[in-house]
């Protein structure tokens, strides 16, 4: 089979076209063709590629770019425009922790903007900037969807809940000194850059469950729930909610006209299946507006008429 009958996912990418020499091209592309695998069409694969280069080079580098184009058949352009829209790919390197704050509604008012200060004064670095050592990258992140732990840090996308500035400014100069770093909830600790980049691509490292899963500010509601027997359908304590009544046969029909007429969820919506039921259907001229009907066309007004009626109306007001 010739390069040009291979089909996208399958095709080889030479070392002088991509930087890479042999032994990281063909491990590369081994986990490409596992990407491009989970997927029908072969360019479907291109946010979890942008993540494997990403783990090879610390950041989505040319070589990356020319990687992900010659396996998907795409052009240079089309990966970089993907690859430009997505703050988590980045594109110049990238610190071995990215440290996002967010700064979000929620975790502004309880302090993040204040903890992102304290980190930014400290590191001598502002957002998406990184510590001449590279071992930080600082972010503002707009939501890290935690609001019941506000404020929240991540790094390396691990949440640190509740933090303050002194916390989170004790997080950093862990990692800088390189020591292990626990996350409130998740992993044990810390992975790189990199590596949960890998994690990203799909290739999991087994590290999710090790700690601390969902904590109590999250199954809080639903532990309460239970012990109360409160149910989906309960109005509040000791309530009877609406779908555990049962409907009074006497009472009269709620609504009227087209509301009726409403086809339930999963029945016929098609215009040329309907049948007429609705008062639209069976008679078109039919208004339901409460003002006067408009004059047809070929009806003529008289001005003097509709002076009167607009001076009237005013006088009445």
């Amino acid at each position: 089979m010739s390069l040009e009958t291979q089909p996208a996912g399958q095709r080889p990418v030479g070392p002088t076209g991509t930087g890479y020499d042999e032994v990281t091209l063909a491990r590369l592309t081994a986990d490409a063709h596992q990407i491009v695998a989970r997927y029908p069409q072969a360019r479907s694969a291109l946010l979890p590629m942008l993540h494997l280069v990403q783990s090879e080079d610390g950041y989505v580098s040319r070589s990356g770019i020319t990687f992900c184009a010659g396996i998907l058949d795409l052009t240079p352009a089309e990966v970089s425009a993907v690859a430009t829209f997505y703050t988590q790919y980045k594109r110049r390197p990238n610190g071995e922790y990215t440290v996002g704050v967010c700064t979000n509604t929620l975790c502004a008012i309880m302090g993040g903007d204040e903890i992102f200060d304290e980190l930014s004064e400290h590191l001598g670095i502002g957002h998406d900037e990184t510590t001449d050592d590279g071992a930080v990258t600082l972010e503002r992140i707009e939501c890290n969807a935690a609001c019941d732990y506000a404020p929240v840090m991540m790094v390396n996308w691990e949440f640190f809940d509740q933090q303050t500035p002194a916390s989170a400014r004790g997080v950093v100069d862990d990692l800088r000194l390189g020591k292990d770093v626990a996350p409130t909830r998740g992993a044990s600790s810390v992975c790189s850059f990199k590596q949960m980049s890998r994690v990203l691509a799909g290739f999991t490292d087994g590290r999710a469950d090790e700690g601390v899963g969902a904590g109590e500010p999250t199954t809080r509601g639903t532990r309460l729930a239970r012990e109360h027997g409160w149910t989906a359908g309960a109005d509040g304590p000791g309530g009877t909610g609406a779908e555990d009544q049962t409907p009074d046969e006497d009472a009269p029909a709620q609504g009227s006209g087209v509301a009726d007429a409403t086809p339930s969820t999963g029945a016929e919506q098609s215009s040329a299946e309907r049948t007429e039921e609705t008062p639209a259907d069976t008679s078109p001229a039919t208004t339901t507006s409460t003002d006067e009907p408009t004059p047809a066309a070929d009806e003529k007004t008289d001005p003097a008429a509709a002076d009167t009626t607009s001076t009237t109306t005013e006088g009445e007001r």
